[in-house]
């Protein structure tokens, strides 16, 4: 076992070799698959000395009681075995250098010698305060990968720890891996996945249509119509009062959740009196403007967000009553959304499945699908990629609520999507943990949208916000945004996009740039002597015109840039 202090010099060194062999790639890789035999290690280790146990438990401790030991499957592979525990925490431990400002992103491949429960890792600082970093499910017989981050608030070491509160069995642990970032890599990371997977680089071929000869020449103009990532805004019903508000929103996003309109406590404030007056109101404006619409909600399990008669309902009143709820809402609007929150905050709350049975999540899945078969259906929870700390809703529970969904008869080919409410609190968002969270969840291949982001106030709110956003766009998994900001005039005191008088405030500053820096501006170029021009640019929607640069004849044309066009010729003919 290697001395302290000589552990945390090797330590250091490999800080330095971590950030200089594997600063450039990050990877997104994630799997929700149990395996027979562990995955490759990430970073090669990063600054984790020892960190595939090729040198038996060199560089490791023993945290708390028990003991750690050596341990080898029957193909020859080396692990460490954390043995009899008799608390959550106890087990192996590496002391590590953190520096302030740097992202740190962790992963290993985790085992239980018996049973199943979520295991976590946990960065203990010298004062004793524990810092959760990212959780998995494992299991007896096969290996799990846990994924996690922080973004390091100060300098100094950390312990990292392995928790799990299944202390009947041993923690079988292997590849272990911590690799820090500068936030100028982090940023890289962004830009490279930009490239990737928001733009497609293909080329233009120009020819005549009379002899199908190429132009040299050919004057190229391309002008962006409508941007191909779904980024949009809360909307309230302040709308309907106000042109300014109209202008506001219409001249910025083509994407909207209402927040509070189509909810169950707004359309039936009394029992048996619908009213969807400003619903119907809001999605006319929208359809007006060409402006999507997520449906949100059929249901909030939330005991508090009920109508206020619903709560006294006995099972049955309920049963009858939510049926008439769910037939209601999905059949008027079936067909004219591009998404159905089914049940929202289905982690944290249970009011539906207290009163009606444990399937009862799962069976409303099943009816709004079978009303609006052609709309994705939507769990929404918030703290997945917020907060490391909440126990409900971290992305293996969430992984467990899909599966219970999909298990339900008649649910195997339900179109679900994953919404992630994205309310972050005041401070620096742990931007580290949310890529980790959407790499999990972004493993199972379903859609995931950030459908609530917000930020607290706080002195660096706008920065934060713009932090967030980038986060959410430039990852692979994340489909779509919605943020639930707004106008102080309608309303939106947590993060305010403008004034009373519609003037921007700083993150509305934030998000008018962004949606300038994601759409691609208007273009004007010369073909080459072979009438071609390659060109990168952002999905979406565009207007492109030749432009013969002798007869001054021209043709225009829409075309749609998808990554499915990436590497493809788009054939332009000038009569």
């Amino acid at each position: 076992m290697l001395p302290e202090n000589l552990s945390l010099v090797l330590s250091l060194i490999s800080l330095y070799l971590g950030q200089t062999s594997h600063a450039s790639t990050y990877d997104y890789s994630a799997t929700t698959e149990c395996v027979v035999q562990p995955g490759r290690t990430h970073y090669g280790g990063g600054i984790i000395v020892n960190p595939e146990f090729n040198h038996g438990i060199e560089g490791w401790t023993t945290f708390g009681q028990g003991v750690i030991k050596e341990g080898m499957s029957e193909e020859g592979n080396r692990f460490v075995v954390a043995h009899r525990r008799t608390r959550s925490l106890d087990g192996i431990s590496q002391k590590v250098v953190l520096e302030e400002g740097m992202l740190y992103s962790f992963s290993a491949w985790i085992q239980l010698s018996d049973g199943s429960d979520t295991v976590a890792v946990v960065f203990r600082t010298s004062h004793g305060d524990l810092i959760h970093g990212g959780k998995a499910a494992a299991k007896q017989g096969c290996w799990s990968l846990l994924k996690g981050g922080l973004v390091a608030n100060f300098s100094g070491t950390v312990d990292i720890l392995i928790q799990s509160k299944n202390t009947t069995g041993d923690i079988w642990i292997d590849n272990v891996s911590l690799q820090p970032f500068t936030k100028q890599q982090w940023r890289s990371h962004q830009a490279k996945s930009i490239d990737k997977v928001r733009r497609a680089k293909f080329r233009f071929k120009v020819t005549t249509n009379a002899n199908k000869t190429v132009v040299e020449g050919a004057v190229i103009s391309i002008n962006h119509v409508e941007s191909g990532f779904p980024f949009g805004c809360g909307m309230n019903y302040h709308i309907l009062q106000s042109t300014a508000y109209q202008d506001w929103f219409a001249l910025r996003f083509k994407f909207a959740t209402f927040t509070n309109e189509m909810k169950w406590y707004t359309t039936e404030k009394v029992q048996g009196h619908e009213n969807y007056t400003l619903a119907d109101a809001m999605l006319s404006f929208a359809k007006l403007n060409g402006i999507s619409v997520r449906g949100h909600n059929i249901f909030w399990d939330n005991p508090k967000q009920q109508p206020g008669w619903v709560k006294d309902l006995s099972p049955e009143e309920l049963r009858i009553a939510a049926e008439k709820r769910i037939l209601s809402v999905v059949k008027r609007y079936s067909g004219q959304l591009i998404a159905w929150d089914v049940m929202n905050e289905n982690l944290h709350f249970h009011f539906f499945e207290d009163k009606l049975g444990e399937n009862a999540s799962a069976f409303y899945y099943y009816t709004a699908h079978q009303l609006d078969p052609n709309t994705t259906m939507f769990i929404n929870e918030y703290n997945t990629i917020e907060h490391s700390k909440d126990e409900t809703a971290h992305a293996v529970n969430y992984m467990n609520k899909l599966e219970n969904i999909l298990a339900f008869p008649g649910n195997k080919d339900l179109p679900i999507g994953i919404g992630l409410q994205g309310h972050f609190g005041a401070g620096e968002p742990n931007l580290a943990y949310m890529r980790s969270a959407l790499d999990i969840l972004g493993s199972t291949g379903y859609p995931i949208w950030l459908t609530e982001v917000d930020i607290d106030k706080c002195p660096n709110q706008a920065k934060y916000l713009e932090d967030i956003l980038w986060e959410g766009y430039t990852h692979p998994a994340v489909k779509g945004i919605i943020i639930f900001a707004g106008p102080e005039y309608a309303g939106f005191n947590v993060t305010t996009l403008a004034d009373r008088d519609f003037k921007n405030t700083e993150a509305g500053d934030v998000v008018d740039k962004l949606i300038r820096e994601w759409k691609t501006e208007n273009l004007q170029f010369k073909a080459d002597n072979t009438g071609s021009s390659e060109i990168s640019l952002f999905h979406g929607e565009y207007n492109v015109t030749a432009k013969h640069p002798v007869t001054d004849s021209s043709t225009s044309q829409k075309i749609k840039v998808t990554q499915n066009i990436s590497g493809k010729t788009v054939h332009i003919h000038i009569d």
